[in-house]
């Protein structure tokens, strides 16, 4: 039944109404890719030139409503995004491929971030600012962008389209979400928590289709004021040239190659629980993923030996199954992606350690988890992402070694060490070069009220999430006032 409600729901999101009209495309499930997950309407652009103008309209109106009331309609939408948690959970799963457990824990999320910037509508926009003028009061405020394009990807379903359109709403946007089309059921279910939340018509909007079609017809409309987009490196330049073409904002958020340096004092177990949970989780389809472990020598055989053992304990099936620890990748084009990215490292003489071939049985797309040592740091195992389950173990004579090690990279999204020396943590924090670093912790996850962003290629150096989403979903205006009378 769920199958047949996503088809009858399905459609371009048009003033509060699901539209049916024109091709389609079906979204399968990963694990079983003769299943059929839902049907899909495929935005044409004459439909969504109509979405950019309703939205620009009913933007008017959201903007001049009060920030608590706008508030109050995100809390809405929390409260029936976790009524339909487990509904919406299990349609990730099937149709991506993350394990149920994964998906449960990311749609609590997306109700927490609502929430948070539910909270938005109460807290202050500005400051009062002296004047030289005794007669004359100065102070900011913050005013929205207008229409907001939104372009996510398929790894993350619901949060990652949650965390750019809750701030975007927050404070007096309206948006267009043009989620991937691995995911677009899923996406499409968040939208319609925002309807049932009782959203004015146009002030949210869904637009499914190809990234090269909608995707690029999103950043060319004029009515879209701002694009933030998460997604390759290659599409997000892309994107963020068509934007400034025509002087609108963007924000990008692309890939990551995210370094662990296991120092040797550092917890081995809590070093490879972490690392393979980092690496591992999502099947490693993750901007944040550990993709390279550098390891002080003094340790390396140990840690490696611990690593080893766990990885070839974990399960790996359908993540609808009890005990599964790793789903599919999300398509079959990123399973010929990783098993050529795995064909590369072994003809440039990287040495496979553990996993490399696609599993066996299974129609589903499906790869063991993955492990390589003796990997160089000119190899491609070190330099490219993969966004797969693919570990490359790289061995350091000492920490500063591993430090630099980790920092040539033309990424910088997420880096993490284990070490429990003050002064090391200390010398991690301040050089390493990521927005994001986590001491004895995991390189992937940051709590969804702090800050998230890159550096180097991996960004276009705004941040998400947290209070710092303000700065890109609005603009500061500075107001002068001083009484009429002389």
């Amino acid at each position: 039944m769920a199958d047949i409600a996503i088809k009858h729901h399905f459609g371009s999101f048009i003033n509060g109404s699901w539209h049916q009209d024109g091709s389609s495309f079906e979204s399968t499930n990963p694990a079983q890719p003769k299943e059929v997950v839902g049907t899909v309407h495929e935005t044409t652009t004459d439909e969504l030139t109509e979405m950019v103008k309703q939205a620009q309209i009913a933007q008017k109106t959201w903007a001049k409503l009060a920030a608590p009331s706008r508030g109050n309609l995100l809390y809405k939408a929390a409260d029936v995004l976790d009524a339909r948690a487990t509904e919406i959970a299990k349609t990730m799963t099937r149709e991506m491929g993350k394990t149920l457990a994964e998906a449960k824990g990311e749609t609590a999320r997306g109700a927490a971030i609502l929430r948070y910037y539910a909270g938005e509508g109460m807290r202050e926009v500005g400051d009062v600012i002296p004047s030289t003028d005794p007669e004359a009061l100065m102070f900011t405020t913050r005013t929205p962008l207008g229409v907001v394009g939104v372009i996510t990807p398929w790894n993350f379903p619901v949060a990652i389209p949650i965390w750019k359109m809750a701030p975007a709403l927050a404070y007096g946007n309206a948006v267009v979400l043009k989620p991937a089309q691995e995911s677009a059921v899923t996406a499409a279910k968040v939208i319609e928590c925002f309807e049932e939340a009782g959203f004015p018509k146009g002030v949210v909007s869904f637009a499914p289709g190809t990234g090269v079609d909608i995707g690029k017809a999103l950043t060319e409309q004029e009515g879209i004021d701002a694009v933030t987009f998460t997604g390759s490196n290659a599409v997000g330049k892309k994107v963020g040239q068509t934007l400034l073409a025509r002087g609108a904002k963007y924000q990008l958020e692309m890939g990551g190659k995210n370094p662990v340096i296991v120092s040797k004092d550092a917890d081995l177990e809590l070093a490879v629980a972490a690392t393979i949970s980092g690496a591992l989780k999502s099947t490693g389809q993750k901007c944040t993923a550990t993709s390279r472990v550098i390891v002080e020598e003094a340790v390396y055989e140990h840690f490696k030996e611990k690593l080893l053992n766990e990885i070839a304990t974990l399960t790996v099936g359908d993540g609808l199954e009890a005990g599964t620890w790793m789903g599919p990748l999300a398509n079959e084009e990123q399973l010929y992606k990783v098993l050529d990215a795995i064909e590369k490292g072994i003809s440039e003489g990287a040495d496979l350690l553990i996993g490399g071939k696609r599993v066996a049985g299974s129609d589903g797309y499906f790869v063991e988890p993955t492990v390589f040592e003796a990997v160089e740091r000119e190899m491609s195992l070190a330099r490219e992402e993969i966004f797969g389950p693919v570990l490359a173990l790289i061995k350091a004579p000492s920490f500063d070694e591993a430090l630099e090690l980790a920092n040539d990279s033309e990424y910088g999204l997420s880096a993490s060490v284990f070490t429990t020396n003050i002064e090391r943590m200390m010398t991690f924090i301040n050089e390493m070069e990521a927005g994001l670093v986590r001491v004895n912790a995991e390189s992937a996850g940051v709590e969804l009220q702090a800050p998230f962003g890159g550096m180097k290629n991996s960004s276009s150096h705004s941040r998400e999430q947290g209070r710092a989403a303000i700065e890109f979903f609005t603009s500061i205006k500075t107001v002068f006032v001083k009484g009429g009378r002389r």
